[in-house]
């Protein structure tokens, strides 16, 4: 576990899902993450975890498995995906911290990150604590903003932007909101125990012209065909990455869930909504059926 808590893009409170995606004429990038996700994601499944899960945007493209755990930062952004998704016990609502995740290891057999890397000032900490929580050969789809993006490239080359998108080192655009270089993300998968199986390029007609004059139903069959480039070069400003756990995990008592993100203790003692840590006896509440395990 981390020594300090690092700093996180909290969207508690926004209105991101209305205003951005609802809104904000975003359908084409749905869409195209929906077929990315299709191409990518094992048909079925045991158990998912949804890492930077918000309102749910998701989550009901995850129907081949049997429960799926929506973990986020914001319990604003959580809320609005229970009333969207409901209290069945298909799904659970965790608040929490994916440098301190309060899960115990090798319990997933599936795992994605999509929209997320992007806002985190440690991606190979992060990295390193989801493949804790995953079964050895789980899959992990990770979704990444490409620095490498051929507008960048073209900006660069005119003299239109002074980083270069063929540093490796992740450039902040603004505060909290990060592009990746593809070989940097390559680097920290592997370093975390991730075999890379596959990497499809995404988003690449993300152009207000393009979306205001070329049909909805076009532009994502076209971007369904751009989508393979990624096998050979990824110069879209969106890439998804396959990649699976490889090596081994630590040893979980049979129905442990979670763990306590303070002091990485397992398992928790059940308590009248709450759950209670026996090591350091910090309780983490459970509110309209969300377990809440933020450290503020």
């Amino acid at each position: 576990m981390p020594a300090e808590p690092l700093p996180i893009c909290d969207y508690e409170g926004s209105d991101y899902q209305t205003s951005f995606w609802e809104r904000g004429q975003r359908n084409y990038e749905d869409q195209a993450e929906a077929v990315a996700l299709r191409r990518l994601l094992p048909p079925c499944g045991d158990i998912l975890l949804e890492i930077g899960a918000g309102a749910g945007r998701h989550t009901p493209r995850y129907q081949g498995f049997a429960r799926v755990v929506l973990l986020d930062y914001s319990r604003s952004q959580l809320r609005q995906a229970k009333e969207r998704l409901g209290d069945g016990g298909r799904y659970t609502y965790v608040v929490g911290d994916v440098y301190r995740l309060p899960l115990v290891p090798g319990l997933f057999d599936a795992a994605t990150l999509i929209r997320t890397l992007h806002h985190l000032v440690d991606p190979p900490g992060a990295l390193r604590q989801v493949r804790e929580v995953l079964k050895p050969g789980a899959v992990l789809i990770l979704e990444y903003a490409n620095k490498q993006n051929l507008k960048a490239v073209l900006r660069y080359l005119f003299g239109r932007q002074s980083w270069s998108p063929f540093d490796p080192q992740p450039v902040e655009f603004a505060r909290l909101n990060f592009d990746f270089h593809p070989g940097a993300v390559r680097a920290w998968l592997r370093d975390c125990q991730f075999h890379i199986e596959r990497q499809l390029a995404v988003s690449y007609f993300r152009m207000p012209v393009l979306k205001k004059w070329v049909p909805l139903k076009m532009l994502v069959g076209l971007d369904a065909l751009a989508q393979w480039s990624g096998a050979w070069g990824q110069f879209s400003p969106s890439v998804f990455v396959k990649a699976r756990a490889v090596g081994e995990c630590r040893h979980t008592p049979p129905e442990t869930f979670f763990r306590c993100p303070n002091c990485g203790h397992f398992p928790l003692s059940p308590l009248t909504e709450a759950l209670l840590c026996p090591a350091c006896d910090r309780r983490w509440p459970i509110h309209d059926g969300l377990y809440d395990f933020r450290l503020d």
